[in-house]
Protein backbone atom coordinates (compact mmCIF):
# COMPACT_ATOMS: atom_id res chain seq x y z
CA UNK A 1 0.00 0.00 0.00
CA UNK A 2 1.31 3.63 -0.46
CA UNK A 3 2.10 6.08 1.82
CA UNK A 4 -0.96 8.15 0.27
CA UNK A 5 -3.15 5.54 1.53
CA UNK A 6 -1.80 5.29 4.69
CA UNK A 7 -2.14 9.41 5.18
CA UNK A 8 -5.64 9.05 3.76
CA UNK A 9 -6.66 6.02 6.31
CA UNK A 10 -5.06 7.88 9.55
CA UNK A 11 -6.96 11.01 8.90
CA UNK A 12 -10.33 9.51 7.86
CA UNK A 13 -10.39 6.38 10.00
CA UNK A 14 -11.13 8.61 13.60
CA UNK A 15 -13.97 10.51 11.97
CA UNK A 16 -15.30 7.95 10.75
CA UNK A 17 -15.70 5.94 14.03
CA UNK A 18 -16.05 8.73 16.17
CA UNK A 19 -18.97 10.26 13.53
CA UNK A 20 -20.11 6.61 12.90
CA UNK A 21 -21.10 5.98 16.36
CA UNK A 22 -22.71 9.54 17.36
CA UNK A 23 -24.85 9.38 14.41
CA UNK A 24 -26.09 5.44 15.06
CA UNK A 25 -26.18 6.59 18.95
CA UNK A 26 -28.56 9.60 17.91
CA UNK A 27 -30.55 7.85 15.87
CA UNK A 28 -31.33 4.10 17.35
CA UNK A 29 -29.83 4.26 20.70
CA UNK A 30 -30.65 7.59 22.49
CA UNK A 31 -33.03 5.47 24.72
CA UNK A 32 -31.35 3.16 25.53
CA UNK A 33 -27.58 4.83 26.52
CA UNK A 34 -27.06 7.76 29.19
CA UNK A 35 -24.87 10.05 27.88
CA UNK A 36 -21.91 8.92 30.46
CA UNK A 37 -22.71 5.46 29.05
CA UNK A 38 -22.32 6.91 25.56
CA UNK A 39 -19.36 8.49 26.12
CA UNK A 40 -17.76 5.63 27.60
CA UNK A 41 -18.32 3.54 24.99
CA UNK A 42 -17.04 5.73 22.20
CA UNK A 43 -14.35 5.87 24.28
CA UNK A 44 -13.34 2.03 24.04
CA UNK A 45 -14.63 1.83 20.71
CA UNK A 46 -12.43 4.24 19.24
CA UNK A 47 -9.54 2.57 21.74
CA UNK A 48 -9.88 -0.96 20.48
CA UNK A 49 -10.50 -0.16 16.60
CA UNK A 50 -7.44 2.50 16.56
CA UNK A 51 -5.00 -0.08 18.12
CA UNK A 52 -6.69 -3.08 15.20
CA UNK A 53 -5.83 -0.14 12.26
CA UNK A 54 -2.80 0.97 13.98
CA UNK A 55 -1.82 -2.66 14.39
CA UNK A 56 -2.43 -3.60 10.60
CA UNK A 57 -0.83 -0.28 9.49
CA UNK A 58 3.01 -0.69 11.32
CA UNK A 59 2.62 -4.13 10.20
CA UNK A 60 2.26 -3.27 6.38
CA UNK A 61 4.70 -0.31 6.96
CA UNK A 62 7.29 -3.20 8.29
CA UNK A 63 6.41 -5.16 5.53
CA UNK A 64 6.82 -2.48 3.02
CA UNK A 65 10.44 -1.18 4.72
CA UNK A 66 11.61 -5.35 4.46
CA UNK A 67 10.61 -6.05 0.80
CA UNK A 68 13.14 -2.97 0.46
CA UNK A 69 15.72 -3.93 2.08
CA UNK A 70 15.63 -7.06 0.73
CA UNK A 71 15.68 -5.34 -2.37
CA UNK A 72 18.42 -3.09 -1.88
CA UNK A 73 20.30 -6.17 -0.40
CA UNK A 74 19.63 -8.17 -3.89
CA UNK A 75 21.14 -5.45 -6.13
CA UNK A 76 24.06 -5.07 -3.92
CA UNK A 77 24.79 -9.12 -4.73
CA UNK A 78 24.01 -8.30 -8.13
CA UNK A 79 26.33 -5.55 -8.34
CA UNK A 80 29.32 -7.37 -6.74
CA UNK A 81 28.38 -10.58 -8.99
CA UNK A 82 29.06 -7.98 -11.99
CA UNK A 83 32.46 -6.40 -10.84
CA UNK A 84 33.63 -9.83 -9.86
CA UNK A 85 32.78 -10.95 -13.33
CA UNK A 86 34.02 -8.20 -14.91
CA UNK A 87 37.33 -8.03 -12.80
CA UNK A 88 37.72 -12.28 -13.85
CA UNK A 89 37.30 -11.23 -17.25
CA UNK A 90 40.15 -8.72 -16.81
CA UNK A 91 42.41 -11.01 -15.72
CA UNK A 92 41.88 -14.13 -17.49
CA UNK A 93 42.19 -11.71 -20.74
CA UNK A 94 45.81 -10.19 -19.27
CA UNK A 95 46.89 -13.87 -18.32
CA UNK A 96 45.99 -15.91 -21.34
CA UNK A 97 47.85 -13.32 -23.21
CA UNK A 98 51.15 -13.74 -21.55
CA UNK A 99 50.63 -17.59 -21.55
CA UNK A 100 50.36 -17.19 -25.38
CA UNK A 101 53.20 -14.79 -25.51
CA UNK A 102 55.44 -17.30 -23.50
CA UNK A 103 54.23 -20.65 -25.61
CA UNK A 104 55.58 -18.73 -28.84
CA UNK A 105 59.18 -17.73 -26.93
CA UNK A 106 59.25 -21.70 -25.47
CA UNK A 107 59.29 -20.50 -21.76
CA UNK A 108 57.23 -23.52 -20.71
CA UNK A 109 58.52 -22.62 -16.79
CA UNK A 110 56.34 -18.90 -17.12
CA UNK A 111 53.69 -20.59 -19.36
CA UNK A 112 53.42 -23.04 -16.36
CA UNK A 113 52.88 -20.33 -13.89
CA UNK A 114 50.55 -18.57 -16.09
CA UNK A 115 48.28 -21.68 -16.17
CA UNK A 116 48.47 -21.98 -12.33
CA UNK A 117 47.27 -18.10 -11.87
CA UNK A 118 44.11 -18.66 -14.07
CA UNK A 119 43.62 -21.61 -11.97
CA UNK A 120 43.72 -19.84 -8.81
CA UNK A 121 41.57 -16.83 -10.31
CA UNK A 122 38.68 -19.54 -11.17
CA UNK A 123 38.62 -20.77 -7.80
CA UNK A 124 38.61 -17.45 -6.00
CA UNK A 125 35.80 -16.23 -8.58
CA UNK A 126 33.73 -19.60 -7.96
CA UNK A 127 33.34 -19.23 -4.22
CA UNK A 128 33.29 -15.22 -4.24
CA UNK A 129 30.43 -15.56 -6.43
CA UNK A 130 28.92 -18.25 -4.50
CA UNK A 131 28.66 -17.24 -0.95
CA UNK A 132 27.30 -14.37 -0.63
CA UNK A 133 23.95 -15.60 -1.98
CA UNK A 134 23.92 -18.69 0.56
CA UNK A 135 20.44 -17.99 2.42
CA UNK A 136 19.24 -18.92 5.93
CA UNK A 137 23.12 -18.36 7.32
CA UNK A 138 24.50 -16.03 9.49
CA UNK A 139 27.25 -13.09 8.92
CA UNK A 140 29.79 -14.97 10.82
CA UNK A 141 28.86 -18.42 9.45
CA UNK A 142 29.32 -16.80 5.01
CA UNK A 143 32.67 -14.89 6.72
CA UNK A 144 33.63 -18.36 7.71
CA UNK A 145 33.37 -20.22 4.89
CA UNK A 146 34.98 -17.44 2.71
CA UNK A 147 38.13 -17.81 4.81
CA UNK A 148 38.26 -21.08 4.70
CA UNK A 149 37.79 -21.93 1.24
CA UNK A 150 40.69 -18.94 0.77
CA UNK A 151 42.76 -20.71 3.47
CA UNK A 152 42.39 -23.85 0.87
CA UNK A 153 43.21 -22.24 -2.00
CA UNK A 154 46.44 -19.90 -0.88
CA UNK A 155 47.66 -21.75 1.69
CA UNK A 156 48.20 -18.77 3.48
CA UNK A 157 48.12 -19.06 7.11
CA UNK A 158 44.84 -17.23 8.50
CA UNK A 159 44.12 -15.94 12.02
CA UNK A 160 40.70 -15.55 12.30
CA UNK A 161 38.34 -13.72 15.52
CA UNK A 162 34.66 -13.31 14.27
CA UNK A 163 32.51 -11.67 17.63
CA UNK A 164 29.16 -10.35 15.95
CA UNK A 165 25.72 -9.78 17.83
CA UNK A 166 22.42 -10.05 16.61
CA UNK A 167 20.87 -7.15 15.06
CA UNK A 168 24.56 -5.40 14.67
CA UNK A 169 24.14 -5.45 9.94
CA UNK A 170 21.32 -5.02 8.58
CA UNK A 171 20.61 -7.30 5.42
CA UNK A 172 22.02 -4.72 3.10
CA UNK A 173 25.13 -3.30 5.45
CA UNK A 174 26.17 -7.26 5.23
CA UNK A 175 26.07 -7.34 1.81
CA UNK A 176 28.60 -4.47 1.78
CA UNK A 177 30.96 -5.41 5.01
CA UNK A 178 31.08 -8.86 2.95
CA UNK A 179 32.15 -7.32 -0.16
CA UNK A 180 35.10 -5.08 1.98
CA UNK A 181 36.23 -8.52 3.38
CA UNK A 182 36.15 -10.16 -0.20
CA UNK A 183 37.66 -7.66 -2.12
CA UNK A 184 40.75 -7.23 0.73
CA UNK A 185 41.43 -10.94 0.92
CA UNK A 186 41.48 -11.44 -2.36
CA UNK A 187 44.23 -8.34 -2.64
CA UNK A 188 46.38 -10.03 -0.32
CA UNK A 189 46.61 -13.28 -2.57
CA UNK A 190 46.94 -11.61 -5.61
CA UNK A 191 49.65 -8.69 -4.66
CA UNK A 192 50.94 -9.32 -1.25
CA UNK A 193 53.21 -12.21 -1.35
CA UNK A 194 52.13 -13.07 2.36
CA UNK A 195 52.41 -16.28 4.61
CA UNK A 196 50.11 -14.97 6.88
CA UNK A 197 46.58 -13.27 7.05
CA UNK A 198 44.59 -12.47 10.33
CA UNK A 199 41.08 -10.76 10.37
CA UNK A 200 39.42 -9.42 13.47
CA UNK A 201 35.82 -8.28 13.24
CA UNK A 202 33.88 -7.00 16.49
CA UNK A 203 30.42 -6.04 16.20
CA UNK A 204 27.51 -4.84 18.24
CA UNK A 205 24.77 -2.89 17.84
CA UNK A 206 26.16 0.37 18.58
CA UNK A 207 29.51 -0.25 17.57
CA UNK A 208 32.19 -2.19 15.22
CA UNK A 209 35.23 -2.70 13.73
CA UNK A 210 37.10 -4.98 11.17
CA UNK A 211 40.66 -5.10 11.33
CA UNK A 212 42.63 -6.77 8.70
CA UNK A 213 46.16 -7.76 8.33
CA UNK A 214 49.11 -9.26 6.64
CA UNK A 215 52.70 -9.87 6.50
CA UNK A 216 53.37 -9.63 2.57
CA UNK A 217 55.21 -6.70 0.61
CA UNK A 218 53.40 -3.85 2.55
CA UNK A 219 52.06 -0.92 -0.47
CA UNK A 220 54.55 -1.23 -3.41
CA UNK A 221 52.84 -3.42 -5.77
CA UNK A 222 49.70 -1.07 -5.08
CA UNK A 223 51.36 2.11 -5.57
CA UNK A 224 49.07 4.39 -8.33
CA UNK A 225 46.30 1.69 -8.87
CA UNK A 226 44.38 1.99 -5.79
CA UNK A 227 40.92 1.62 -8.64
CA UNK A 228 42.58 -1.45 -9.91
CA UNK A 229 42.83 -3.53 -7.08
CA UNK A 230 39.59 -2.41 -5.38
CA UNK A 231 40.79 -0.05 -3.03
CA UNK A 232 38.76 2.75 -4.30
CA UNK A 233 35.91 0.37 -3.90
CA UNK A 234 36.42 -0.43 -0.69
CA UNK A 235 36.77 2.85 0.14
CA UNK A 236 32.86 3.66 -1.46
CA UNK A 237 31.78 0.23 0.36
CA UNK A 238 32.94 1.91 3.77
CA UNK A 239 31.68 5.03 2.95
CA UNK A 240 28.07 3.80 2.48
CA UNK A 241 28.29 1.96 5.51
CA UNK A 242 29.22 5.09 7.66
CA UNK A 243 32.46 3.81 8.48
CA UNK A 244 35.93 5.38 8.63
CA UNK A 245 38.32 3.86 6.03
CA UNK A 246 42.24 3.32 6.70
CA UNK A 247 44.69 1.09 4.18
CA UNK A 248 48.23 1.70 5.36
CA UNK A 249 51.94 0.43 5.91
CA UNK A 250 52.51 -1.73 8.64
CA UNK A 251 55.33 -0.65 10.90
CA UNK A 252 58.11 -2.66 10.70
CA UNK A 253 58.65 -4.63 14.60
CA UNK A 254 57.39 -7.58 16.45
CA UNK A 255 54.90 -8.52 13.72
CA UNK A 256 57.17 -7.62 10.30
CA UNK A 257 55.78 -5.80 7.81
CA UNK A 258 53.39 -5.86 5.35
CA UNK A 259 49.79 -4.01 5.14
CA UNK A 260 46.84 -3.07 7.92
CA UNK A 261 43.05 -2.07 6.95
CA UNK A 262 40.67 -0.91 9.11
CA UNK A 263 37.47 -0.09 8.68
CA UNK A 264 35.40 1.15 12.25
CA UNK A 265 31.87 3.13 12.54
CA UNK A 266 30.76 4.25 15.75
CA UNK A 267 26.81 4.55 16.30
CA UNK A 268 26.56 5.89 19.95
CA UNK A 269 26.56 9.40 18.69
CA UNK A 270 24.17 9.22 16.23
Amino acid sequence: MSLRLFKIFTIFVPVIIIGGFEYIRHEFLLNYLTMEAGNFSITIITLLLSYLFASWMFQSIERSNEKVTIGEARRAVYEERERLARELHDDLAQTLFFLNVKLKQGDLEEAKAAVSEIDNSLRQAIFNLRTPLEEGTSLEQRIHKFLKDWHLVTGIELQEKLIIEERSFSSGEEVQLFSIIQEAFTNIRKHSKATEAAILLEAHPKAWQLHITDNGCGLHNLQGKGKKYGIELMQKRAAELGATFEFKMREVGEFGSGTSLLVQADRRSL
